[in-house]
């Protein structure tokens, strides 16, 4: 008894363990290790029995947490989009663009698979939908098997990074960040790896042409009458939306300082990228409409279509993270925004049915509860971590590792990706991130990069055979028999399983080569959050301080009251002058404007703004 008293909180992550590996499913492991170790450490004198009585305050907090509104709300916006068929149409169109390129419907694959990940962030809605509508056409016209199988798999992975993601929200919930900033944080890692993607089907083109072929010449539909593609109106179109990007982003202080109302000297990347970008595409769409009511015939049939399928979707992207990234939206009113521009887009489109809603409601309220279970039992089991002193044990084994915080950060990466083998993304979140961060946090790491780096990590659970969650996705839709291609008639092999886990290799080395670059370079993720303020908080105490000071004499009961200064006389008429101060601290000074006493939060906000 007194071995399991002295190592209580080991002990209890080893039966964690023992209940997962017995196969009960981890919401319930989770709570039922938790209540039962509680019991247990209350018996045994290790902890107080008032440890329970916090559960049910620590459960209500669960309730009441804001943040975690995102996820349904982003999860019914990406259902109603990928159901109302906008994934086909992306395809499609996307598939016409770059088809008579080697490699051009993985290219293809790889851009819609972000667009998919930046409207439905759940992962088996993109592998899916990829899976039975771009598979097909890719084995058609002689792609590789395996590269197929991997191009998709991993292009749908990409909804665990790319915002609005729902594993950053839940990383930003249980490391105590801001949802925003860890969306910013992700911003520039997210596309970076879609560029490695894209450069990777790049150099396949160039050496095995033969395993990427371009789309042969009957299979483009959007054809001009005299024969040709297309391609220049749609150029013609990209560069004025391009040049549109580029003025807003340069001018962009500028248009912030005529919104708001007061100077803006600098903003930060993330926001220009998305306004500017969310301009260019309006601009675009604008041209398109106008082309098409006014019948000036100045587009062709490629330019319409992909101003048309494309632009819509993006605007709705850059709405929901362009008023997130400015701060005019919470994540959780971006996501309701989301939700709503889903509904409309279906609506205006006529894809929007009851039977339709319905499911995407019902499938949103599965994974709502299912997250929610998850973070309940987590809590549990967290709560009596916390009261055995679980954390403190957890920050010995990790604090002392070798190399400080890169050692440290390396040997968590290592312990995720072999976790990912067994858990996904929301146990790992909610099981193995609470006891990281206190450690990440002592040894001054970053905690936005910290989850950001996680989250890269997080996405190899997706594509780790044969366990991958992905994988097992692509599987279910993969042909696993001969069948007969519905336009050339031809006989074709199945794709086996071997072959999916084997494409699924080089995209997860690529995978973690871009944690091993956000752990060489932290600022890819830090250089594009907002800089902390410097404030004097004693400035801001005087300045409150003066601003509570009486008016009148015998004010607040008599004899100078709250907050009086004896060194303040009151004037005659009954206003007291500005108290004798030091510079930078408290009153007017060459530097600041007064105050009216009777302000309080001009005061504050006066203090605040001084340093």
């Amino acid at each position: 008894m007194e071995f399991i008293a002295a190592n209580f909180a080991p002990i209890m992550f080893a039966g964690l363990i023992l209940f997962l590996l017995l196969g009960f499913p981890v919401a319930f492991s989770l709570g039922a290790c938790g209540l039962a170790f509680g019991i247990l450490g209350i018996e045994m004198g290790v902890f107080p029995s008032s440890v329970l009585a916090w559960l049910p305050q620590r459960l209500i907090g669960i309730m009441a947490n804001d943040t975690l509104l995102a996820v349904p709300f982003f999860t019914l916006m990406g259902l109603i989009l990928e159901r109302s068929g906008m994934a086909e149409d992306l395809l499609d169109t996307v598939g016409q663009v770059f088809g008579p390129m080697r490699g051009g419907l993985a290219l293809a694959v790889v851009l819609v698979g972000a667009m998919l990940a930046a409207t439905t962030g759940v992962v088996a809605a993109s592998v899916i939908s990829m899976g039975l509508i771009s598979l097909p056409i890719m084995l058609r016209y002689g792609y590789d098997r395996q590269f197929s199988s991997g191009v998709i798999a991993a292009s749908g992975t990409l909804a665990q990074i790319i915002p609005p993601s729902l594993v950053l929200i839940i990383m930003a919930d249980q490391l105590g960040r801001s949802v925003g900033d860890m969306y910013k944080g992700a911003f520039i890692p997210a596309f970076m790896l879609v560029g490695c993607y894209v450069i990777y089907i790049a150099c396949l083109a160039v050496l095995k042409p033969a395993s990427v072929p371009a789309l042969p010449l009957e299979a483009r539909i959007y054809r001009e009458p005299n024969g040709s593609g297309g391609y220049q109106s749609l150029l013609v179109v990209m560069v004025i939306s391009f040049m549109v990007s580029i003025v807003l982003a340069r001018y962009m202080p500028e248009v912030h300082t005529w919104w708001l109302g007061q100077e803006v000297t600098s903003v930060p990347t993330d926001e220009k990228i998305v306004v500017a970008m969310g301009g260019g595409a309006f601009v675009a769409l604008m041209i398109a409409l106008a082309n098409k009511y006014a019948k000036l015939n100045l587009l062709s049939r490629l330019a319409e279509r992909v101003t048309f399928v494309l632009i819509p979707p993006l605007l709705l992207i850059f709405l929901v993270l362009g008023t997130i990234f400015l701060g005019i939206a919470t994540p959780t009113e971006g996501g309701a925004m989301g939700a709503m521009g889903a509904l409309i887009m279906a609506l205006v489109r006529k894809r929007l049915s009851m039977q339709l809603l319905k499911q995407a409601l019902a499938t949103t309220t599965k994974l709502g509860s299912f997250v929610m279970f998850i973070l309940i039992g987590a809590t549990i089991f967290g709560l009596v971590f916390q009261a055995a002193d679980g954390p403190i044990w957890v920050e010995h084994l990790l604090s002392d590792l070798p190399g400080g915080p890169v050692g440290f950060l390396i040997v968590v990466n290592i312990m995720i990706f072999f976790l990912a083998f067994f858990l996904d993304y929301f146990e790992l979140s909610f099981i193995v991130v609470p006891l990281l961060a206190p450690v990440a946090d002592k040894l001054g790491i970053d905690l936005i990069w910290f989850g950001v780096l996680l989250a890269v990590n997080m996405q190899t659970s997706f594509l780790h055979p044969p366990f991958g969650f992905a994988l097992f996705f692509l599987r279910s839709v993969a042909p696993d028999k001969p069948y007969v291609d519905r336009v050339t008639n031809k006989v074709m092999d199945p794709v086996t399983t071997m072959q999916i886990y084997k494409g699924a290799i080089p995209f997860l080395i690529i995978q973690l080569f871009m944690v091993g670059v956000l752990i060489a370079f932290p600022g890819l993720v830090t250089g594009n959050l907002d800089k902390a303020g410097d404030y004097d908080l004693k400035a801001v105490g005087e300045q409150m301080r003066d601003s509570l000071n009486p008016s009148a004499e015998g004010e607040y009961g008599g004899g100078g009251g709250y907050g009086a200064d004896e060194k303040t006389e009151p004037a005659e008429g009954g206003e007291a002058p500005a108290p004798a101060q030091a510079d930078g601290v408290g009153g007017p000074t060459s530097e600041t404007k007064p105050v009216a006493e009777d302000d309080p939060m001009k005061a504050m906000q006066e203090a605040l703004g001084r340093k």
